[in-house]
């Protein structure tokens, strides 16, 4: 079985590790953070987004979805702070907001390859 055959708590090996283990408000904000980026669509968008900016039109046929989909899912993901945006003219681009954002996916993307 998975469990001790005996009850054996280390109590200084438990006591450093949860010394190490972030606060709830942190854990939250990373559980939102997964469970935005756990969606294959607004997955695909941050994928799409990785090397370039894109406005939603590309984001849409890269994606296969239409416009109002694609806005939906940026607007989460500009809430997260995953994604930003900046305007040209009438056209808005969206990017990447954050390089811990680019390791993450891109150690993921490593972890699923080896």
């Amino acid at each position: 079985m998975d469990i001790c055959a005996e009850k054996c708590i280390n109590e200084k090996k438990v006591r450093e590790t949860v010394e190490t283990i972030p606060q709830q408000e942190d854990i939250g904000q990373m559980v939102d953070i997964f469970k935005a980026l756990g969606d294959p669509s607004r997955l695909k968008i941050v994928l799409a987004l990785l090397n370039q900016e894109h406005c939603v039109c590309d984001i849409a046929v890269i994606c296969g979805q239409t416009d109002s989909a694609i806005s939906h899912q940026l607007r989460i993901l500009r809430t997260m702070k995953i994604v930003k945006n900046r305007r040209e003219g009438k056209i808005i681009y969206y990017s990447i907001d954050d390089d811990h954002v680019i390791s993450l996916i891109h150690m993921s993307l490593n972890h699923v390859r080896h």
